[in-house]
């Protein structure tokens, strides 16, 4: 039988064991699966020129083996889904990476393009400032390793983000960085040197043996810069024009390299003057400005990287009275953990055993220990602080809430604001029209002056001067370090896109209970009437969590010593009215005055407060009034707010009296009261239909319909886990100065946005014209395209430092 060689790898087999299929007339044959995958894919992303590049060499197979399979295979093991890989509420999973090789905007666009296209891929977001992908997957049609080659083929790498080992590989980038920088400043010094010789001779004459001496001097310090130094620049020009993509790579690259090419020209036919020191110039200040970007970056990044690598990975679990070091990925609700003072808590539970006092600050910011007592609940991140306790895990790792902030900020630095998109785009074109620009303006400087060198040296200044990676980091940047400022505070954004919509909402509706208030009702005045039963009220309100049944039920506890437990049947919540049950033959029902209306029982008691009436079958025989207490604090974070040109109204489900009460205390002028929720949805419709951005904040279930309306939802921290599911930004801590914060750091990094996109229009706009017309120099041009990327940085991370707008 014949031997053919495969049509990916070119290896020769006998055709008997080979794959074959017909295209296009011709018969193709594949070694392997692999080869066969490999071909499509370079096939259906464009990218079979690869064959042309490849010739008749082959590929190693032995590096194909060691890569494809014993790595990649790593990718689809079941230990390494279980810690890296999270599956969506849709059935799809999820993962985040980190993508190597990434230089400028134009590769993000590269790799999100390429990954859209592949099939079973249903999202693939990546961050330009922290290189970190979000990438989500149907399991069922693609696994993690055929991602993760995907990726491979077109020229990057990528790894699973973990917070713990990203130091220690910022810490190898930087090195490979400052090894580079340090040949390229060594050239560089010397060269100015030999420079200053040459200019010297250039004006009061010079022996040519002499000057060719200077010139081999030059070249023998230019070529290592070139290629060594530069050679990031170059491994990432060649990825682009692999995928035919031009990046902000190629243009330094051809840039240093015409000058080099043109230097050695002029050296060796000793006509017109090198410019090798151009070269060094070129490849140095670039390289630096990247360095101190990497380093800029990677300082916002810490911020996040501190908060997420806090989890804790493992936890001492007491089972039959052994202890042992668990994985929390392998801790069920139910297990038994132990504290040992200084550890982190892992997973949310109740405690069981012992009493200790809780740092709670990695959550809320609050400096002052929380007591913890047998019974109550204990938060993941919290730090047991000065005993030994041991607590019961009622939520898997997964569902915990240390977990659940990591996932809000690992979303929220990859979903891209629409200003992003718009910018990213924009960047995706503009090394191209450089590159057309820069080759128009060679033609005519030569046509212009007639000298060849005269018109390169333009053309490469135009290529160098012009700079997409400020346009690319423009947004990327200020508004990870918005996001890193949010978190300090306890602040978090869900998605990186809500920053920019909060920084042009005009109004802001607030819930009365629990978020302008405590939440805290307590009893002003207590009225019973003939057959009052204290127990049948305490069995009604212990069943509900809205916080004026809790009120209720502790001024009974405190009242009333031996309260009797009963149990009532068809017990039900009404939003906004009350709750009803059943004890018995006895109909019970409590709750404020439209309730009893809904139930046809007679009222005729007024009052200015908050008002809970009780009725045993369908008579009323308790009117209690409550009165809640405003946040501290509440009134200034109005004012902030209102200082910020923003409309304020309440809206709320109490009645009026009470309603404008609070609203008058907290500086509120506009107050719609005794709202059902659907009513409260409507009345943000109603905003929308005005032309209002509208940002509502609410803690409570019968807030959930009007926070889903609202272009930001806002959730109290300690609100109802619906109300946190439907948000756009949790506070952690109910302290309304956050929300105030929450405005002031949107807008901040928006205002920073516009800067610096303003800044890198605003740069190119000028700086290429006076390339073009020959007034910049190819040194001059490097410092520039370096300067305005660090210019992007340094605004940004004013964020950081900017105080509160007044």
């Amino acid at each position: 039988m014949a031997r053919v060689p495969c049509t990916h790898c070119h290896l020769e087999f006998d055709e008997s064991v080979m794959i074959t299929e017909e295209e296009e007339g011709k018969t193709l044959h594949f070694c392997c699966k692999g080869c066969q995958g490999v071909y499509h894919l370079l096939k259906s992303e464009g990218l079979d020129t690869f064959y042309e590049k490849l010739g008749d060499q082959q590929l190693d197979p032995a590096d194909r083996t060691r890569n494809k399979k014993e790595d990649l295979e790593r990718f689809d093991l079941e230990g390494f889904h279980r810690k890296y890989v999270r599956t969506t509420p849709e059935g799809f999973s999820e993962i985040h990476l980190i993508i190597e090789g990434i230089h400028c905007s134009a590769c993000v666009w590269l790799n999100e393009k390429v990954l859209h296209q592949t099939p079973g891929i249903v999202e693939a977001t990546i961050n330009y400032s922290n290189n970190k992908a979000k990438v989500v997957w149907d399991p069922e049609q693609i696994r993690l390793s055929q991602i993760i080659e995907t990726i491979r083929n077109i020229g990057y790498n990528a790894y699973p983000y973990d917070p713990a080992l990203q130091e220690e590989r910022a810490v190898k980038l930087r090195n490979d960085y400052y090894s580079r920088i340090l040949v390229g400043v060594f050239a560089t010094m010397n060269i100015m040197w030999i420079a200053i010789a040459q200019y010297a001779g250039y004006f009061t004459g010079m022996e040519q043996g002499h000057k060719d001496i200077l010139n081999v001097a030059e070249f023998l310090l230019a070529t290592p810069t070139l290629f060594y130094s530069g050679w990031i620049f170059f491994r990432g020009a060649w990825y682009g024009l692999k995928n035919r993509f031009v990046n902000m790579d190629l243009l330094v690259a051809t840039g240093a390299l015409l000058a080099w090419l043109y230097s050695i020209y002029a050296m060796i036919t000793r006509e017109g003057e090198v410019y090798f020191d151009s070269v060094t110039m070129i490849i140095t200040f670039v390289l630096v400005g990247k360095y101190l970007e990497v380093l800029s970056k990677r300082q916002a990044v810490d911020t996040l990287d501190k908060i997420i690598g806090s989890m804790p990975t493992e936890a001492t679990v007491v089972r039959d009275g052994e202890k042992a070091l668990v994985s929390i990925e392998n801790i069920e609700p139910g297990d038994i953990i132990e504290l040992k003072p200084g550890e982190k808590v892992a997973i949310d539970g109740i405690l069981r055993q012992g009493s200790a006092l809780f740092d709670e600050s990695p959550l809320t910011g609050e400096s002052e220990p929380v007591p913890k007592h047998e019974g109550d609940e204990i938060l993941s991140g919290t730090i047991c602080l000065d005993s030994v306790v041991r607590y019961e895990a009622t939520k898997p790792a997964s569902e915990s809430l240390l977990h659940q902030i990591t996932e809000l900020l690992s979303d929220a630095v990859t979903k891209k604001p629409r200003i992003e998109q718009l910018a990213n785009v924009v960047s995706g074109y503009f090394s191209l029209i450089i590159l057309s620009i820069a080759l128009l303006t060679f033609a005519g400087w030569l046509w212009y002056s007639g000298s060849f060198e005269r018109a390169l040296i333009v053309a490469i200044s135009v290529i160098v001067i012009a700079c997409p990676c400020a346009l690319g980091l423009a947004t990327p940047m200020a508004t990870l370090v918005g996001i890193s400022r949010a978190a300090k505070r306890g602040i978090l954004f869900k998605e990186a896109a809500m920053l920019e919509t909060m920084a042009k909402a005009d109004l802001l509706a607030l819930d009365k209970t629990g978020t302008v208030t405590e939440g805290r009702p307590s009893v002003v005045a207590f009225h019973t009437e003939e057959g009052f039963d204290p127990a049948l009220l305490y069995a009604l309100v212990r069943s509900s969590n809205h916080p004026v049944s809790r009120g209720v039920a502790r001024y009974l506890e405190e009242r009333y010593e031996q309260l009797r437990r009963i149990e009532p049947d068809e017990f039900r919540e009404i939003q906004a009215q009350g709750v009803t049950a059943r004890y018995g033959d006895q109909k019970l029902a409590g709750g404020n005055r439209a309730l009893m209306e809904a139930l046809a029982i007679p009222c005729d008691f007024e009052s200015d407060e908050t008002l809970f009436l009780f009725a045993v079958d369908g008579k009323i025989v308790a009117e209690i009034e409550l009165r809640d207490r405003l946040r501290e604090g509440a009134r200034e974070a109005i004012e902030r707010i209102k200082e910020l040109g923003i409309r304020i109204v309440m809206l709320t489900g109490d009645h009026e009296a009470a309603a404008k009460r609070i609203a008058t205390e907290a500086g509120i002028e506009e107050v719609h009261a005794r709202l059902l929720p659907q009513e409260k949805a409507e009345k943000i419709e109603a905003f929308h239909a005005e032309g209002h951005i509208v940002v509502m904040a609410g803690d409570g279930i019968n807030d959930a319909v009007a926070l889903a309306r609202s272009d930001i939802a806002v959730a109290m921290g300690s609100g109802a886990d619906v109300a946190i599911e439907v948000s756009d930004v949790v506070l952690l801590e109910d302290r309304p100065e956050h929300l105030a914060d929450a405005f002031d750091i949107s807008r901040r990094t928006y205002r920073s946005v516009k800067q610096n996109l303003g800044f890198s229009v605003l740069y190119n706009t000028v700086a290429i014209p006076l390339a073009v017309l020959g007034y910049v120099n190819p040194l001059v041009a490097a410092l520039s395209m370096s300067l305005s990327s660090l210019f992007v940085v340094g605004n940004s991370m004013r964020i950081k430092l900017e105080r509160s707008e007044k």
